[in-house]
């Protein structure tokens, strides 16, 4: 379409500020940026810079309110149009949507979601905001939660916490960093499962062998027992449970992770 793109590592440059300034833009709309906009960039447009943030602020600010939305159990997610400050998601409210979340919903398809209801979400918004139709709402600091940056190891499996808890985590989790545990020296991911309730007594990571419908082994845990659906030993590809099981040997019986 013919529009200049920049992409500078940093905003804290006076180069890029002029450059930005050179726009003249009437409002800055900032979405999934990993930094914070300097004071001088947030002077920039007479009616300031606006942030798509995925949560119904001030609940879930910070890096990955998706993922933490569905960690939590929460029923419905949502998106924020917020006024941007100097802190972290902490600005005037502007609009608010909101989703249901799906047993089926990882943080890829919720993102997915969310991503569309922000986007019209936008499109109605600017135009009301900058004709001064809009009166923000500041965020009631009392209720404020924050997530935290998710690392790859955040990934490793408890079994000793209950299934619920471990398959909110699966389903958090995907598509990055994923959960996994480990057997005979690999690394397996869960990509997709099912919380059951127990099936006989057993310790936490004990292997089951299991024949529901989309189930075929299942680790029993703290509480209940995580149906396997999908998995993915180190190196192969993603398969079902069925599959997997059909190709290790010794599985059922063994203590995870082992």
């Amino acid at each position: 379409m013919g529009l200049p793109v920049i992409q500078p590592e940093r905003l804290k440059n006076d180069d890029v500020i002029q450059q930005l300034s050179a726009f003249h833009p009437e409002v800055i709309v900032v979405a999934a940026f990993g930094q914070f906009l300097p004071p001088p960039v947030l002077a920039v447009p007479p009616h300031g810079c606006v942030n798509i943030h995925p949560s119904l602020l001030p609940k879930f600010r910070g890096p990955s309110p998706v993922t933490a939305v569905i960690l939590a159990g929460e029923k419905f997610a949502g998106v924020s149009i917020m006024l941007m400050d100097a802190g972290l998601d902490t600005g005037p409210v502007l609009a608010q949507g909101q989703a249901a979340i799906s047993r089926q919903d990882t943080t890829g398809t919720l993102t997915e979601k969310l991503a569309l209801v922000g986007a019209h979400m936008l499109v109605e918004t600017l135009p009301r905001w900058v004709r001064g139709d809009i009166t923000p709402l500041r965020q009631e600091e009392t209720l404020s939660t924050y997530s935290k940056m998710m690392v790859k190891e955040d990934g490793e499996i408890d079994w000793s916490k209950p299934a619920g808890e471990i398959w909110l985590k699966v389903r958090a989790l995907q598509p990055w960093p994923g959960c996994y545990t480990r057997w005979r020296g690999k690394q397996i991911k869960i990509i997709e499962a099912l919380p059951l309730p127990p099936v006989e007594t057993a310790q936490a990571g004990y292997v089951v062998a299991l024949n529901h419908e989309k189930v075929r082994f299942g680790v029993a845990a703290g509480g209940g027992v995580l149906g396997i659906v999908r998995v993915q030993m180190e190196g192969k590809k993603a398969m079902s449970s069925a599959e997997f099981l059909r190709g290790q040997a010794g599985l059922v019986g063994a203590v995870l992770p082992s």
